[in-house]
Parts: C-alpha cells; structure tokens; sequence
C-alpha cells in the first residue's frame, strides 16, 4: 500500500501538529526495519491555538504557532533543516475507503471517483486536495482506493506558515494515516488495528496485510470511548474475522494518552473473547530515548520521516 510514500528523496524529518502540541524530529537507521530517535523536541501549544477541523479554520495566530513551530526545531537542533514530511491533526482530514465497478472507462473513472469523494468527505472535489491510491479489489471483483482528503482553505493555513519559514513540505498526512506505517512492512498476512486518539473521539484502522480493510472515525465524549471501542472489536468480530483466509486479528496499536493500553488489552479479550498483543514502540521498531519523549507524539512523524530510507 502507499506506494506514493516510498518514492526516493522524502525527507527523513518530519513535524508532527496536534492541538495540544508541535514534534520536530529526524531519525537514523539502527537495523534492518528498525530506526532510532536522532534528534527530536516536543513544544507544547497554548489552549485554542490550534483547533483541528475538517471545515472550519484551524489556527487562531499564524504567527504564535510559527514562532513555536521555530521553537521546537530549535530545541531538536535541526534548525539548518528545510525539507519536511508533516504529519497534521486527523481531525483536519478525512480518510475513506472508495470502491467502484470495473466496467467504466479511465475518463469516467475519474468522473466517478471524484463523485464517490465528494459523497465520503462531503464537500466538492474541487475545495479538497485528494490523495489516491489504488489497493486490492474487494471480495467481489471491484476496484478499491485509499483517499485521503484536506479543503484547500484548511491545508493552505499550514502551507502559508511553511513558506513563512522557508520550508518545504513535500509529504503532508494525516496523523493517523502515519501512524498506520508502523503496522506495515512486516509481511504478516494477518490483521492489525490502529487506535489513534483525537480530541472529539478517535480513529481506527484497521489493516490486512499492508492495505486497510476498515476505516472508522467515531466521534464520542471519553466517558464513551470504551463502549465504542467495544463495539468497533465486535463489528470486526461479526463481519471481517475469518481464519480461513488469514483474517485473525492478532495485534494492536494504540496511540494517544488518553488511551489507555491496559484498558483497551482488557476491552478486546471481552469482546473477542482472547487476548490480542498490544503493540509498543520497540516493537514496531521505533527506539524511543528513555527522558522525556513520548511515543505518543512521535509516532505520526517519524512514521513519515521513515519514508526517507525507502
């Protein structure tokens, strides 16, 4: 999957953007699928200066968040840095799953896929910029792809802060979908599902393979989460699991720190009725220097910077 993100030459640093925080890092390799943490920095952003939103504006002061976004390269020692992979706020896309017949011709099938967008992210093709990327058919012959969508006005706030700076930001993701590459590239033919937390409820992915099956974005209150979670496992249960073709789902990965591993282990056995192996840092090959870094904010942008050794 995501062949568009192991082409040569992207950057091996990376931003990572949330509401309550800013990352600065880069990596270096350690080993075959395994890298350490090279330099990095995480600055923490005042309240409301940055709203994660798929319609509405994102950034309250331009200029406060480009002095912190200096800040944080700063503090990581990377302020000769200019080429960047970031990673921004879920909330600021929208991901989906589009699937069509394979009768029509190329010149429709763009015609199509672009109307299939515009129903998933509800708004016109031409106010988002759309990723695309063509995966698996599905069971029944038609043709899948992986998009990912941003409205014009809420990337060109970003990209208008970056210029600002003199960067440029040549691979622009959602968090979540970078997170996703730690579940990726192992040659595991089983299922694996990302648990990445946002400030209104959460997303999940969840992954056969190296491609996405399933892509859910629940929005919900925290005193919520666990019944929906419950309820994302058993819908998985009902409708995806199936031995016979490998779809076991054996791992997860929970990103976010108000997602709670040993809640989230417990919630599983209680749906599927057996213990799936929750994922950490080392496991997925991210050496994380013990102090005061977070695999919590790393893991959007160094999923991205990784795309540098490709």
């Amino acid at each position: 999957m995501f062949s568009v993100l192991t082409e040569p030459n992207y950057p091996k640093a990376a931003i990572g953007l949330e509401r309550e925080a800013v990352t600065a890092l880069s990596l270096q390799k350690e080993g075959r699928g395994r890298f350490g943490v090279k330099q990095a920095a995480t600055i923490e952003l005042p309240a409301n200066l940055l709203t994660p939103s798929f319609v509405e504006r994102n950034i309250a002061s331009s200029e406060e968040l480009r002095v912190l976004l200096e800040d944080a390269v700063q503090s990581a020692g990377m302020m000769s840095q200019k080429n960047w992979s970031v990673s921004l706020p879920s909330n600021t896309a929208r991901t989906a799953i589009l699937t069509l017949d394979n009768a029509a011709g190329k010149g429709e099938t763009e015609e199509i896929l672009d109307w299939k967008a515009e129903q998933s992210f509800g708004a016109p093709s031409g106010e988002l910029r759309i990723t695309r990327q063509k995966i698996s058919n599905d069971r029944e012959g038609k043709s899948r792809y992986f998009a990912s969508a941003v409205k014009l006005s809420v990337i060109d706030e970003y990209e208008t802060i970056f210029e600002s700076l003199g960067w440029k930001a040549g691979l622009i993701l959602p968090r979540a979908v970078s997170e996703t590459k730690w579940l990726m590239g192992n040659g595991a033919q089983t299922d694996s599902l990302l648990l990445s937390s946002q400030n209104d409820g959460f997303t999940a992915f969840l992954l056969r393979g190296d491609e996405p099956a399933v892509i859910r974005t629940v929005t919900c209150r925290k005193d919520e989460r666990d019944d929906e979670i419950y309820r994302l496992l058993m819908f998985y249960n009902d409708r995806f699991a199936n031995s016979n073709s490998g779809g076991i789902l054996e791992t997860l990965l929970v990103i976010g720190k108000d997602l709670l591993p040993a809640k989230i282990k417990e919630i599983s056995t209680e749906a599927l009725g057996r213990t799936l192996r929750i994922l950490r840092a080392e496991d997925v090959g991210l050496n994380v220097p013990v102090g005061s870094l977070s695999f919590d904010d790393l893991a959007a942008p160094a999923g991205l910077a990784s795309y540098g050794w490709s």
